[in-house]
């Protein structure tokens, strides 16, 4: 779909510079980011996206909506309000966001005391995992809710009602995000209550300990 007059272009024919002529500025990446698990309404993008102003919100939106990254579509009652979800051609930025997320974390200068949504932690998770075993489990974040299991195959995310699984979490994103990155044990946070844990501690470590914020070793090489 052609761009907007006034919207700024690379002009190349390079196809990496295409693609950044249709999601390179700013902010846009991160808006397909929070519409990664599912639509949200303009507030709750708005929410996952502090340092946003509503205006360059609103024009993100509209230049996305216009290369056909997005869509507006009303919710399902009782909601039954009008949002935003991402096409299938906005979809398939989900491995773009995973490889960004690997890329990152082995890049010096990453602040974790910095805002970070429910959706981007999620999405962290899912690119970070070493995947290990089977679990289930229920995160609950700031009204937001998901269902995540593991398999051989890595992490499976889908946004819930409630956390269910056999164990859950509970809190802030960024305290959440220092429990399955950080150094202190599962039974030493639970204690501390900065993240409300249920289940078992035993299992729950296991599933903590799945997760590493570093570069992950592609399939083939010694860990």
């Amino acid at each position: 779909m052609a761009l907007a007059e006034n919207r700024k272009t690379y002009g190349e024919g390079c196809i990496a510079a295409h693609a950044l002529d249709l999601i390179g500025d700013r902010w846009a990446l991160l808006v397909a980011r929070e519409l990664m698990l599912g639509p949200k309404r303009f507030g709750a993008i708005r929410a996952g996206l502090p340092g946003v102003a509503s205006n360059i919100l609103t024009r993100r939106l509209e230049d996305l909506e216009r290369a056909g990254i997005l869509r507006r579509r009303s919710l399902p009652a009782p909601a039954s309000a009008p949002a935003y979800e991402l096409s299938e051609s906005g979809l398939g930025l989900r491995p773009v966001l995973r490889e960004l997320c690997r890329w990152g974390a082995a890049m010096p200068g990453h602040d974790p005391r910095l805002p970070i949504s429910p959706t981007s932690l999620m999405l962290s998770m899912e690119a970070m995992i070493h995947p290990a075993g089977r679990f289930t489990a229920g995160f609950e974040m700031e009204g937001e809710a998901f269902a995540l299991t593991t398999d051989a195959q890595g992490l499976h995310i889908r946004r819930t009602d409630a956390a269910i699984g056999e164990m859950s979490f509970t809190g802030h994103p960024n305290d959440m995000a220092a429990t399955i990155y950080g150094p202190v044990p599962l039974a030493d946070v639970a204690a501390s209550r900065r993240v409300r844990f249920t289940g078992d501690l035993g299992r729950g470590q296991g599933f903590v300990d799945l997760f590493r914020l570093r570069r992950p070793v592609p399939a083939g090489e010694d860990a």
